[in-house]
């Protein structure tokens, strides 16, 4: 009898086709906001409620595949397992909204400083709810980025609401996500399943009222909403399976690639302004990513050598 054997890259390694998978996942959500913007017109809930939609088949169709639909119907059978995920798909929701509409309404940089600060608010995270302690290299990072947003407050006078709530809600989401007992595939179809009904209501809303536009403004409009499971759906499970196969090491540094890719969107193709605060603000926050991951770099090594010594 033979015994199935996935071949995973151990902690010290990575494998060629984890970051083949990671890669991809990072750049189909760097080009993204070129999606996002060609729908500029259609209202953020209503993308958000096709998006979920249309995620359902195609991750239910991974998990088929992937023989572990028992997993999800034992989650939903539990209610403490659907009370979380009831939270994570909330946020999850929360921050597809207010990543539509930034990039909708020409806030495409904001989104990106927000990505680009979630690894450091996850570090803060970290810290205060599962009591991982960060070092001093890692607080500097945190406190460049803790200056920059409130360089852009002031500025302001109000805080980047885009820019906050993105890493807000998506810092939550992964906190909430590390303590959900299930995989990541059988996560995110729990999350879709959960927000189905409410996309489905909306949906068939806006279709009996004429309010939407699905359908309504022509072939093009209707072909990019049906997409929105496949641009949502497919980075996420790729990244699941390539974080699997890299080092930490690895996807901490090409988790930049997603917001550097945002941030040239916004500038060359969306020629939003980079003037004024903003070119201060991003200089500090690329100098806390720097800093961030060059001790996040030496820590793991250093903990390599410690393992050899024993």
């Amino acid at each position: 009898m033979r015994v199935r054997v996935d071949r995973v890259a151990n902690e010290s390694t990575d494998s060629r086709s984890g970051l083949a998978f990671a890669v991809s996942a990072y750049l189909l959500w760097g080009i993204l906001p070129i999606y996002m913007k060609l729908l500029a017109h259609v209202p953020p809930a209503e993308v958000v409620a096709h998006r979920v939609a249309w995620s359902v088949p195609i991750a239910a169709a991974v998990l088929i595949s992937l023989g572990r639909v028992s997993d999800l119907v034992q989650a939903l059978r539990s209610p403490k397992m659907l009370s979380m995920g009831l939270l994570t798909a909330a946020l999850i929701s929360f921050n597809w909204t207010v990543y539509v509409w930034a990039i909708a309404n020409d806030h495409a940089l904001d989104a990106a400083l927000g990505y680009y600060i979630n690894p450091l608010f996850s570090v803060a995270l970290g810290a205060i709810f599962l009591k991982e302690r960060p070092n001093l290299i890692q607080l500097v990072a945190i406190g460049f980025a803790v200056i920059a947003v409130v360089i852009l407050t002031v500025s302001a006078g109000s805080l980047p609401v885009v820019t906050v709530a993105l890493f807000v809600s998506w810092g939550m989401y992964a906190l909430a996500k590390k303590r959900l007992p299930i995989g990541p595939n059988q996560g995110f179809l729990l999350e879709v399943l959960v927000l189905l009904p409410f996309a489905l209501g909306y949906i068939f809303y806006l279709i009996l009222t004429g309010a939407g536009s699905f359908l309504v403004e022509g072939p093009v409009t209707t072909l990019l909403l049906l997409g929105c499971g496949a641009v949502t759906a497919v980075p996420l499970l790729l990244y699941s399976n390539g974080a699997k196969r890299l080092r930490l090491t690895t996807i901490a540094i090409l988790q930049y690639i997603a917001p550097t890719m945002i941030f040239l969107c916004a500038v060359f193709i969306f020629k939003e302004p980079f003037t004024g605060p903003k070119v201060i603000a991003f200089p500090l926050i690329w100098i806390a990513l720097v800093v961030y991951t060059a001790s996040l770099i030496s820590s793991l090594g250093s903990t390599k050598s410690g393992s050899k010594i024993r």
